[in-house]
């Protein structure tokens, strides 16, 4: 509803927009101020559960600038009950000699979305890894690579520079069979075609362990108040001068955090959920050991319960 004048009730009075029929009516007296008026928001209802998947909905996905044609080209659709007869008449023979010039970049995309949506990540997340592909597929330099392992590069690029970073693990993790290595050298090889073609250097954006603690501490199903104090140690920690890698910080946190809980956790079940190699967390864990009574929150465990902590 919405406030207009009415000049049947001479004074400013709500209004009600008929839908069905374009009409717009006043609540007070049932004047009908203009007619078939045509809704220009936008339509987002489907009926594709009401009419055995023939959605006949009149709008379509968003374009998209990073494609030739926006993402609005023209596709001839199947007649109502065709099948395979569709693809030996004309307008099907048509239809699949069209050359798409973007049907790469495409494909590429939803490889791309796939990923993300596995991961849980954000729509700024997929579309600043679909930037970063276009602009990498524009310079002609990765015919002959792994393209799982460029497009596993891109999203882990992207993660990074909006500030959401996630392991090469867990990219790995969705990544069509990619490996870490061939992540890893992908990705280098990206910033390395990026920094050349921008002229300066590439901002990645910089990790910190608290970007992967409360994901750890949540596959561990660790409880809030644990969590809470390994945030604080983890903060703490970047006070100090422990030459470890962020992942590996947050394991060692994670692991002294759980050593002062009844719900001790495992090593190995650490490791499993961090991506961080037993050995590593311990290494980790004996750069921090000293450090202990700085680190962990006095409200989590007092001097006298630190005593309690595994010497490294």
């Amino acid at each position: 509803m919405s406030d207009t004048f009415c000049p049947d009730c001479k004074k400013h009075t709500e209004v009600a927009f008929d839908h069905s029929a374009g009409d717009t009516v006043c609540t007070e007296c049932g004047l009908v101020l203009e007619a078939h008026s045509v809704d220009e928001t936008s339509e987002w209802r489907t009926f594709a559960n009401e009419s055995n998947d023939n959605d006949p909905v009149r709008v379509g996905g968003p374009s998209n600038p990073l494609l030739t044609d926006g993402g609005l080209s023209t596709v001839i659709a199947k007649p109502n009950g065709a099948h395979g007869e569709f693809l030996s008449s004309s307008l099907g023979r048509w239809q699949n000699r069209g050359s798409n010039p973007d049907r790469s970049l495409i494909l590429a995309f939803r490889t791309i979305a796939n990923m993300a949506d596995r991961l849980g990540l954000v729509a700024t997340i997929k579309d600043r890894a679909n930037e970063i592909y276009k602009k990498v597929e524009d310079l002609k330099s990765i015919r002959g690579r792994n393209q799982d392992a460029i497009l596993a590069a891109c999203l882990y690029i992207a993660c990074r520079q909006e500030d959401r970073p996630r392991t090469v693990k867990e990219i790995c993790s969705v990544a069509n069979g990619a490996t870490k290595k061939e992540i890893g050298r992908a990705k280098e090889f990206i910033v390395k075609q990026l920094e050349v073609e921008m002229g300066q250097s590439m901002e990645m954006g910089t990790i910190h362990a608290g970007d992967f603690l409360r994901r750890f501490c949540s596959t561990l199903g660790m409880n809030n108040t644990a969590v809470k104090a390994a945030q604080e140690a983890v903060q703490r920690s970047e006070e100090l001068d422990i030459r470890r890698s962020p992942i590996s910080i947050a394991a060692a946190v994670i692991y002294m955090i759980t050593q002062l809980s009844e719900d001790k956790k495992p090593l190995k079940d650490i490791s499993l959920a961090t991506g961080v190699a037993e050995g590593t967390i311990r290494n980790s864990y004996k750069d921090l050991y000293p450090y202990a009574s700085r680190l962990i929150p006095n409200t989590y465990a007092k001097e006298e319960d630190l005593k309690n902590l595994c010497t490294p």
